[in-house]
């Protein structure tokens, strides 16, 4: 076995006994509590499931181990409601009346930097999994894994145009519709700069409340529009509606990327086929190659299925939210500490292995590495077309 090879088992083996706990002796004492938001309800309700998922899985590894520091662990989880102003308010009272010892961040840009602030106010480390404009993320302590790089607003439009370039029939010109919505506005916006650089001609920049559910007027522009490449800035269920909207204009786009879909429903949509989105990580080699994921995967297979979800399969949100926790717990085990200060020095210094791949935060504002991908729906399920040494076997970007 060759040294490379030896060094990912061990990895590997390293990884699974911590989180499966098969060699540790039961957590005891009192809970080392951790305090964060969710979107339970509102416009970002259907994708902060899977984060909530994904975070009810880890803690109950976890558990089931030796838990943080010999303890049990607790996850103090409240409803932002999906509204920046509540999670401000719910952060501030995680810190000054629940005492929790640690904080996660919730799910989506806004609410993540409301976070943000109350936890630099309070001198607190701030993890978080889906952060959408990295240079506004000026406090030291915040540790991201949303592993797009400093700069997606250029990174990720740019990988979206080199995948169309290789189809057939690349696409010339293109329509760009985007929520209001920061980091959807933020890598939109991105999208408009870039393409001219890439020969595609913008024929329509159009941005929408967030929030918004009536998608006819957006839709009659698109269709007016008739651009080869529609590029959705949506969250949530935003492109199923605009789908659906296009559908009674008797209207398909010929092409059409959406940036942060709740996944299941536009991968089980009829009106979804074909559809792209950026991925960190989907559900097929060779993101599964190991057995921490295989085990995370088969996890949220069972509850996603308790749970109705439409499409119970991890993709790049339960698995950004995974590897937050995995640096969460790295840094505990690693300094054997929950102060918040020796915790975020430990991780600016060190490298920590997630289900994402290795994630660094000595870069810019601290992010890393780039790690986006670009998927598309086949089959009634998302699959990684580009770059093609991640596509899923088998799999090529397919056109209409």
């Amino acid at each position: 076995m060759s040294k490379n090879r030896r060094l990912v088992v061990a990895i590997a083996i390293v990884l699974t006994v911590g989180l499966t706990g098969t060699s540790a002796a039961a957590p005891s004492g009192p809970p080392v509590r951790i305090g964060g938001t969710l979107a339970l309800t509102g416009p970002l309700a259907a994708t902060a499931l899977l984060h909530k998922i994904a975070g009810e899985i880890y803690i109950d590894e976890m558990n089931r181990g030796s838990g943080l520091l010999g303890r049990p662990v607790e996850w103090v989880l409240l409803d932002d409601q999906s509204k920046a102003e509540v999670t401000r308010s719910l952060y501030e009272r995680l810190i000054t009346v629940d005492r929790v010892d640690l904080l996660m961040g919730p799910y989506a840009t806004n609410a993540i930097l409301a976070a943000m602030a109350v936890a630099q106010r309070s001198q607190k480390m701030l993890i978080h999994h889906t952060f959408g404009i990295p240079y506004l993320a000026k406090y030291e302590m915040h540790f991201p894994t949303a592993a797009w790089g400093p700069e997606p607003n250029r990174t990720t439009p740019s990988m979206v145009f080199d995948a169309l370039a290789t189809t057939a029939n690349p696409p010339k010109t293109i329509a760009i519709v985007t929520s209001k919505f920061s980091s959807a506005q933020y890598q939109s916006a991105g999208a408009r700069d870039v393409a001219p650089q890439r020969g595609l001609k913008v024929v329509l920049y159009l941005e929408y409340e967030f929030g918004a559910r009536d998608f006819g007027p957006i839709a009659a522009r698109i269709k007016d529009a008739n651009a080869d490449f529609l590029w959705i800035g949506a969250l949530g269920l935003d492109g199923n509606q605009i789908l659906e909207a296009l559908k009674r204009l008797d209207y398909t786009p010929r092409r059409h990327f959406h940036l942060f879909p709740a996944p299941g429903p536009l991968a089980v949509a009829p009106e979804g086929k074909l559809a792209l989105s950026f991925t960190q990580f989907e559900e097929h080699p060779p993101f599964t190659s190991n057995p921490t994921t295989a085990r995370l995967v088969s996890l949220f297979h069972e509850r996603a299925v308790k749970a109705n979800l439409p499409y119970p399969y991890v993709d790049t949100q339960p698995a950004n939210s995974f590897a937050a926790w995995q640096v969460l717990e790295a840094a505990v085990n690693a300094t054997k500490s929950l102060d918040d200060k020796v915790l975020a020095q430990w991780l600016r210094k060190n490298r920590v292995d997630t289900v994402l791949g290795q994630l660094h935060f000595d870069g810019p504002n601290n992010y890393g590495d780039d790690l986006t991908k670009i998927k598309q729906v086949q089959d009634g399920k998302w699959v990684v077309v580009w770059p093609r040494e991640f596509a899923a076997p088998g799999a090529r970007l397919l056109s209409p």
